[in-house]
């Protein structure tokens, strides 16, 4: 026999739909059985601010390159990061290839 869902009520407020939920069985209310995975694929990534030290000559360097290819010096940072990162990922998979 199939359970029967109750009907959620509209709350005034996010805080009261925050309250009713923190109380509420949500199996009550949803079918769980007939839920499928969500995709968020434009949602942009979490980013954390930093602080990172650098002799200075480097940090010119990177603004010059970065001025050179019209991107700001910390968009520069992540791209040359990312770029040696998949670098170092490739290099490591061709090794476990080996073995």
């Amino acid at each position: 026999m199939k359970k029967q869902l109750r009907t959620v009520s509209k709350n005034k407020n996010e805080d009261a739909e925050r309250g009713f939920w923190s109380a509420a069985d949500s199996t009550d209310y949803v079918d769980w059985s007939k839920a499928s995975r969500a995709s968020f694929p434009n949602l942009k990534p979490s980013l954390r601010t930093i602080s990172l030290r650098m002799p200075e000559p480097l940090l010119d360097r990177l603004k010059s390159m970065a001025n050179e290819r019209d991107v700001p010096y910390q968009s520069l940072i992540k791209i040359i990061l990312s770029e040696r990162i998949a670098e170092e990922l490739a290099a490591q998979g061709s090794d476990i290839n080996r073995k």
